[in-house]
């Protein structure tokens, strides 16, 4: 049986598809229409699906779609209705689309899908409707290798839940209870994105990281006024400090003199003020995550937990759950956003409505989140010979010890290889490497790779089975959604007048061996690399051991700022020749900058991606 899952027209649209309870592919849009984040009709991430699985539309069984436009539609009312008047500008700029596609959005979805298959909208196989937070839900728990688990879900809002928990036993979930909007911690955190002058959707995991160059002056403040927080981790906020609930952004003039100040612009320096804040902001949510696990843990008395939604992104709060909560193991959607519903929701179809048994593993079935396109040699060779690249091809065997030399020599590949990962961390699959024991290799990255923030950190990727050596980790970590504090043997003493420095003032300190991914607070976003589901990436990482004695290498995410991640092998020759980039590695053939031909003189990255 086929099933395909899709989440669409809000943001990180998606398409999945399950064959008999197994994942066969899964895609996000933004991968095929080179829009980040892009929230349309997902038709080629489809239309891929459909291809890996060898089959048409007519073979799927269901379409699945992850929430119920209903009910987010009476919820947008029911908000009118509670702030009106004040609400009516949010509500007459929303409601011209929910009147022309979203309210009707079960009919729309029959439209695009018969326009896929070239038929009537009777044609269209049955269409169905799982609730947001089930969706996530569902993404949670049933890929997890646990027979018996608690879920936590905790975003922005779906319909009308921004936190639920579920109990996940064998195929069976059951919802517990929720936190309803408007009261959301996702919510909230993108109001500090919005304030700190970053773009919401998108800029919370720069807070994150800019949150260890401050300090948390302002949690007091945040306790005192934004958020009355209960012991058992549950919450209300004051929202008359807040305007995403009736007008066009996240926090209003009442926020603004809480804080002393109006918004950062987007773009205009970043000063310790902001880094602050981020701090604060940061200890809140880790402090809150932390009370709703232990009230969880003690009302469903279980030792696994699930977590996805936006906030489980947030791998700072993730690491310190696993260190200094209850539960003795946690599983996190690699997807965990709105993408990963669409795989939720196909799971719920086949586990929910269908009944069908979940099979126990001893590992989670997301086989380490690789399930994109991948291209054949002659598929690559055609591009490149279409671009007039300058390419060598080498045997399986040479490749790990030419690229790990590279590497050594501090320089920067772009390495291509196998699926593409679904979700929005890059894992080997589509990534930029780099030496991690080098000084410059942060700085470099940063300003001549990604153009991005120069505060930004990098993580590593490191052998599973010497994870241990390096970080205070004592389990798999495969999809980088755990942050872990560096071995103290690892760490460089600071001198008295290093400690004394603030905000980016403490980005040039190197602070241990391998300071390319050592963060400022000695911690690093962990991803362990596994033969059994990247065996490629796993011998490049122990040719690099073995010429260099180090274990890891920096990994970031193929692209530029405000690009999707790389997806075809156009995709990644023509980031690779509007970058810095010393050297590109698509499969087994590899590309050295100073061999290509001269890049046109107009083609700027800048014009083709918004800045994020």
């Amino acid at each position: 049986m086929n099933i395909l899952g899709i989440s669409a027209y809000y943001h990180d649209s998606a398409a999945v598809l399950l064959r008999d309870g197994v994942i066969v592919a899964a895609a996000q849009e933004e991968r095929f229409s080179r829009k980040k984040h892009d929230p349309s009709f997902p038709g080629c991430a489809i239309a891929y699906c459909l291809e890996e699985a060898g089959i048409t539309l007519d073979a799927v069984d269901f379409i699945s779609f992850y929430d119920k436009p209903l009910l987010k539609f009476e919820r947008l009312l029911e908000t009118y209705l509670a702030y009106a008047p004040k609400g009516f500008r949010s509500f007459v700029t929303s409601m011209p689309i929910w009147l022309k596609e979203k309210l009707f959005l079960k009919d729309l979805l029959r439209r695009e899908v018969a326009d896929m298959m070239g038929t009537h909208k009777s044609g269209v196989p049955p269409l169905l409707f799982g609730e947001h937070h089930e969706s996530h839900a569902a993404s949670a728990f049933y890929p997890s290798p646990f027979e018996e688990a608690a879920v936590l879900c905790m975003d922005g809002v779906g319909e009308w839940a921004t936190t639920s928990v579920w109990m996940g036993r064998g195929s069976a979930l059951t919802p517990i209870w929720q936190i309803d909007f408007p009261h959301s911690l996702g919510l909230l955190y993108s109001a500090f994105t919005y304030y700190t002058g970053f773009k919401v959707n998108s800029g919370e995991y720069k807070l994150m990281g800019l949150a260890p160059y401050g300090e948390p002056k302002y949690v007091e403040r945040i306790l005192e006024h934004l958020l009355c927080l209960k012991d058992d981790g549950t919450f209300r906020l004051d929202m008359r400090y807040f305007n995403y609930a009736e007008g066009l952004t996240m926090t209003n003039r009442r926020f603004d003199a809480l804080f002393g100040a109006p918004p950062r612009q987007p773009e205009s320096p970043i000063t310790q003020r902001e880094m602050d804040i981020a701090a604060s902001i940061q200890v809140v949510t880790e402090e809150v995550v932390l009370r709703l696990a232990r009230t969880v843990h003690r009302e469903l008395s279980v030792d696994n937990l699930c977590l996805a939604g936006g906030v489980a992104l947030n791998c700072v709060a993730n690491g310190r759950l696993l260190r200094e909560g209850p539960f003795k193991d946690i599983w996190i959607q690699p997807a965990s956003g709105d993408a990963g519903g669409a795989l939720g929701v196909a799971y719920s179809t086949w586990h929910r409505y269908l009944g069908r048994e979940r099979p126990l593993a001893d590992q989670d079935s997301m086989r380490g989140a690789y399930l994109g396109p991948e291209y054949s040699a002659a598929e690559i060779r055609a591009c490149l010979d279409e671009a007039g690249a300058h390419y060598q091809e080498l045997a399986e065997d040479e490749l790990p010890k030419r690229v790990a030399g590279m590497l050594a020599d501090e320089q920067v590949v772009g390495w291509f290889q196998g699926r593409m990962e679904f979700g929005p961390r890059a894992l080997g699959g589509r990534s930029i490497l780099g030496d991690p024991r080098s000084k410059k290799m942060q700085s470099v990255m940063n300003k001549k790779i990604k153009y991005r923030e120069s505060f930004r950190p990098f993580a590593p990727s490191v052998l599973a089975e010497r994870v241990a050596d390096y970080f205070q980790l004592d389990r798999p970590s495969p999809y980088m959604l755990l942050v872990a504090q560096l071995h103290a043997s690892r760490r460089v003493a600071m001198t008295e007048e290093e400690m004394q420095l603030f905000g980016i003032e403490k980005l040039q300190i190197p602070r241990s061996d391998i300071p390319a991914i050592t963060h400022v607070d000695y911690s690093a976003r962990v991803q362990t690399v596994h033969r059994e589901t990247n065996p490629r990436y796993h011998a490049l990482i122990e040719a690099f051991e073995q010429l260099t004695g180090c274990a890891l290498l920096v990994n970031t995410s193929f692209n530029v700022r405000g690009e999707p991640i790389v997806c075809t092998p156009e995709d990644a020759y023509r980031c690779f020749m509007r970058t810095e980039m010393d050297y590109l590695v698509l499969q087994n053939f590899v590309l050295a900058k100073s061999d290509q031909p001269a890049p046109e003189p107009d083609d700027n990255w800048r014009d083709d991606f918004e800045l994020d």
